[in-house]
């Protein structure tokens, strides 16, 4: 099983990476299957199911299938040109992608929010239909949107998670279980290992460049959430706050009247920042989703900005540790919101940022597993309960709250030698077997919790 650092930490879009550019990725890649097949088209329909219809509006899913079908992509999406893309097709009913001619679409009536039937394979389900000139279907295909950005056709995922047909790389390893014993079989570091398995599918080059614009995007997410105030979109007239309380930290130094737990609003300073930028529909970095994005992000920037000995030159190291983790939550449970509830987001980011901090910091493998192992426990059985669907209430301080314990979990790790109860992989395992025993209504439906006793208005 292999999945590369830069499947983990994707640059795209706001304010959802399973319900905004998850549709907007399969959108995409249904348009490469209508350029190959030998049929002419003249329409398109899209019906949404599972979560996807019930937050579709709040997540933007339906704007996101509309620009993807248009050709628009998440890692070079341009608000501007959306915008004005997105008014003509609303306004002429037709659409001209790349190579397909102009295809009638018309939002009203082509986009379908299906609340009555959850498709089979995912709660993230979607059909992609194109039409001929009498409006029959003469190419149709499901798709999953499965968490983080990853889309999967229905066939693939029938197939099985484990798909990866690239060259073997040198440290394959499933678990945790495996992970720590291929480091002491071999002397070497998490991330020496992650890295190894990265070169064996690119270049040096290549990957330094990668995780450098990764944190370049991220950081510069923090910059612009930290500058920017006003309200956020979509109805609930949430007030951006992290440019106030940052203005309010800066103020306060140097004044001697600082408490020691104030370092805990710069962690959550640095992880609301992004989710607002988020929740703006601005360039953020899947981390592993974007309902989950300012956690990892706010425990990198607060130990280059806080933590005394910190280098820049430990970022790589730090991302691909966290990439590492990251993929073992993917691929052993999930990190989908609408299939396992928050602990599958903001608890997959805290456990990977966790291990990230760790390593940095000089912890062996076994101290990163348990470092990852302690935030993870302690996000077990979190919902998944956005009001009105928005990925702001409660998911903007909940980020705030991830990195706290995050650096709080790496801290503890430190603390030990690396032995303790309950290994990672156990705790990864709960939290699929909670994911599954969890009621759909605190799984990103906005159907229970805090989006039915929060006045949405």
């Amino acid at each position: 099983m292999f999945l590369s650092v830069f499947d983990m930490f994707k640059i795209g879009v706001g304010p959802s990476s399973s319900h905004t550019m998850g549709p907007m990725v399969a959108a995409a890649r249904f348009l490469d299957q209508m350029r190959a097949s030998p049929f002419g088209f003249a329409g398109l329909r899209v019906s949404l199911h599972g979560s996807l219809a019930f937050t579709g509006v709040g997540h933007a899913t339906d704007r996101a299938t509309i620009l993807g079908l248009a050709g628009f992509r998440p890692e070079t999406y341009d608000a501007d040109a959306a915008a004005i893309a997105l008014a003509e097709i609303k306004s002429t009913h037709r659409m001209s992608p790349e190579g397909l001619g102009q295809l009638s679409f018309n939002p009203a009536t082509d986009l379908i929010f299906d609340y009555d039937h959850v498709l089979p394979g995912h709660a993230n389900g979607m059909v992609l239909m194109a039409t001929d000139a009498q409006g029959d279907v003469t190419l149709r295909q499901t798709y999953y949107s499965i968490g983080g950005g990853f889309v999967m056709t229905e066939d693939e995922l029938a197939a099985g998670k484990d798909t990866d047909s690239g060259a073997p790389v040198p440290h394959p390893f499933k678990s945790a279980a495996e992970m720590l014993e291929m480091a002491r079989q071999t002397g070497k570091s998490i991330a020496a290992m992650k890295r190894a398995n990265e070169l064996s599918r690119g270049g040096a080059d290549q990957l330094a460049a990668g995780t450098a614009r990764i944190w370049e995007v991220m950081n510069g997410c923090i910059d612009r959430g930290l500058t920017t105030d006003g309200i956020l979109p979509g109805g609930l007239s949430v007030k951006r706050r992290a440019k106030g309380i940052h203005d309010a930290l800066i103020a306060e130094r140097g004044m001697n009247l600082t408490a020691p737990h104030t370092i805990n609003d710069w962690m959550s300073v640095y992880a609301m920042a992004v989710n607002e930028e988020n929740a703006a529909g601005g360039q953020v970095v899947t981390a592993p989703t974007n309902g989950a994005a300012g956690v990892l992000p706010a425990v990198l920037r607060y130990y280059l900005d806080h933590v005394p000995g910190a280098s820049t030159a430990h970022i790589e190291d730090f991302l691909l540790t966290a990439a590492a983790i990251g993929g073992l939550v993917k691929f052993n449970a999930s990190i989908s919101g609408a299939e396992a509830g928050c602990q599958a987001e903001v608890g997959s980011a805290a456990a990977m940022a966790a291990a990230g901090l760790c390593a940095v910091m000089g912890g062996k493998p076994e101290q990163v597993e348990n470092a990852a192992e302690i935030a993870l426990e302690h996000h077990l059985g979190m919902t998944c309960d956005p009001v009105r669907g928005l990925v702001q209430v409660p998911c903007i301080e909940r980020n705030g709250l991830g990195a706290i314990k995050a650096v709080s979990a790496a801290s503890l790790a430190l603390r030990g030698d690396g032995t303790h109860l309950v290994p990672l992989d156990a705790c990864i395992e709960t939290m699929r077997q909670t994911g599954e025993d969890m009621s759909e209504r605190y799984k990103e439906t906005s159907l229970g919790g805090l989006a039915v006793n929060v006045p949405n208005c």
